[in-house]
């Protein structure tokens, strides 16, 4: 799979891994494959993400850029799992009560921390610091 690849999708998986790797081994946590997905373009649930061989516990599995170069063409592949821009942003017009593009933070909060694949609140909090206004 990973030889239907073209050079420039290789170049941008070895650097994704390059980013998320231990730097003194090259090798990639599979704790972070979906780290590396998403830095290549790509949004995969945590289900398709435990199917592709990614751990939930750090130090379970390593993988190398060898091993990954295989998930992202299969995964790139897969695109009815995966949501786009224009899903996400339909997703957060339900919350934009005055149609003005603003949605209440307490309520954004409560969905990510409860709806779909929740997030925990330190994720919604760094969230929230790095995209809120001070």
């Amino acid at each position: 799979m990973a030889a239907d690849l073209r050079p420039n999708e290789i170049e941008k998986v070895e650097f994704a891994v390059d980013i998320f790797a231990d730097p003194f081994t090259g090798k990639l946590d599979a704790t972070r494959l979906g780290d590396v997905l998403r830095a290549c373009n790509l949004n995969p649930s945590l289900a398709t993400l435990e199917k592709l061989g990614a751990t939930k516990k750090p130090g379970e599995k390593v993988l190398t850029v060898q091993d990954i170069l295989p998930i992202y063409a299969e995964n790139k592949k897969d695109v009815k799992n995966q949501g786009c821009y224009e899903d996400f942003v339909e997703c957060l017009k339900l919350y934009d009560k005055g149609e003005n593009g603003k949605i209440i933070a307490a309520e954004l909060s409560h969905s990510l921390l409860c709806l779909g694949e929740k997030l925990n609140e330190d994720q919604v909090d760094k969230l929230f610091a790095d995209c809120l206004p001070e």
